[in-house]
């Protein structure tokens, strides 16, 4: 899966966990995904207020009102699309961020990463296992 361009808000798996730590860098994740499931929610009422504006109105409201119906379809299948991949990389993640060796959850620095792969390798703080997160 590609990586989505970079958002200050969502920073990758690495730089997130050395800024913030990993519990930090999920909730950001959850939050951010939320949001974006909040706009689509808003998205689906402007649709309907939209079919509702149609009904009446001249020639020039009615081609407004399609543009309008338009722009807010697309924007809230982009901004569920994106609730959707946040949601689902947030979960992926966290799934791996259980330590092989003693289980020991969310307790790791980041070692390096591998951009083109998606690949983090991190070390337990508890046992200093090591090992990759796919991201």
């Amino acid at each position: 899966m590609a990586s989505p361009p970079r958002n200050p808000f969502n920073p990758p798996l690495a730089e997130g966990v050395r800024r913030f730590g990993f519990r930090k860098w999920y909730e950001r994740e959850l939050l951010s995904s939320h949001a974006h499931l909040l706009l689509t929610l808003l998205c689906s009422i402007a649709l309907i207020g939209m079919l509702e504006v149609f009904k009446g109105g001249t020639l020039e409201e009615k081609l407004l009102d399609v543009l309008l119906f338009i722009a807010s379809g697309a924007i809230g299948l982009w901004s569920l699309r994106r609730y959707l991949y946040l949601l689902m990389h947030a979960e992926e993640v966290a799934n791996q961020a259980n330590c092989p060796d003693c289980g020991t959850y969310a307790r790791f620095e980041v070692l390096g990463e591998d951009r083109r792969s998606s690949q983090t390798e991190v070390r337990c703080r508890a046992c200093t296992r090591t090992w990759t997160i796919e991201a």
